[in-house]
């Protein structure tokens, strides 16, 4: 397989950026994470895929995007304390060209997260996924990578999150760091925790919070 330099995947005719950029722009509660070109182009040449795609627009043109004042963080090239796109995957096609069995391409304030099935997920290839809190399973969102991405940034999927979120917790999601997540107890999945007016709430490590739910969906 021939691979393809940060550069050469950079330069496109119609990259997918500016028009992205202009949605984020104009929706309330989302941003970018600014990036340095370096690691931009680094991320870029691992994932091989180019500016003209939704993924490579964010790997190379955005640390992150957060969306819907912070409940989503869509992974692009890192920074604030989250991975970028390659790292979170552990992509490396100079030493590992095979495609990954899933892509995570975001996470959730509720330690959800994001991915697209590449065959390993058992929904659908190219679809992405969700991995919830609240049913410890992987389940498709019915369209690939830009739309969700659209949906996102446009608010369209902040009803699709709408039993997960309680009275204040646009306030509280802005005030908690990108690379956290609220852990609830009772947790989502259990019979105590489905009301989450009602649950005590913490911040924690997103990393921590993974490890909980796959402790938890390994035992159920």
């Amino acid at each position: 397989m021939t691979l393809l330099n940060g550069a050469q995947l950079a330069d496109v005719d119609d990259p997918a950026w500016p028009g992205l950029y202009e949605r984020i722009a104009a929706a309330p509660g989302a941003r970018a994470l600014p990036i340095s070109r370096p690691q931009g182009l680094q991320t870029l040449e691992a994932l091989q895929v180019t500016a003209r795609s939704i993924l490579g627009a964010l790997a190379l043109n955005c640390g992150a995007i957060i969306a819907d004042h912070g409940w989503f963080r869509l992974l692009g090239g890192g920074g604030d304390g989250l991975p970028d796109l390659a790292t979170a995957n552990q992509v490396s096609p100079a030493t590992n060209p095979a495609p990954p069995p899933f892509l995570l391409v975001g996470y959730d304030v509720m330690g959800g997260r994001f991915a697209i099935d590449g065959g390993g997920l058992g929904v659908a290839s190219g679809e992405v996924c969700y991995f919830g809190p609240d049913t410890l399973t992987w389940d498709g969102l019915g369209g690939g990578h830009s739309d969700f991405v659209e949906a996102v940034v446009s608010g369209a999927m902040g009803a699709t999150f709408a039993d997960l979120r309680w009275s204040t917790w646009q306030r509280d999601v802005e005030a908690v760091a990108l690379d956290h997540g609220f852990s609830t107890y009772p947790p989502p999945f259990s019979e105590q925790g489905r009301d989450v007016n009602r649950v005590s709430r913490r911040p924690v490590p997103l990393h921590e919070l993974f490890a909980f739910y796959d402790e938890a969906a390994s035992q159920l």
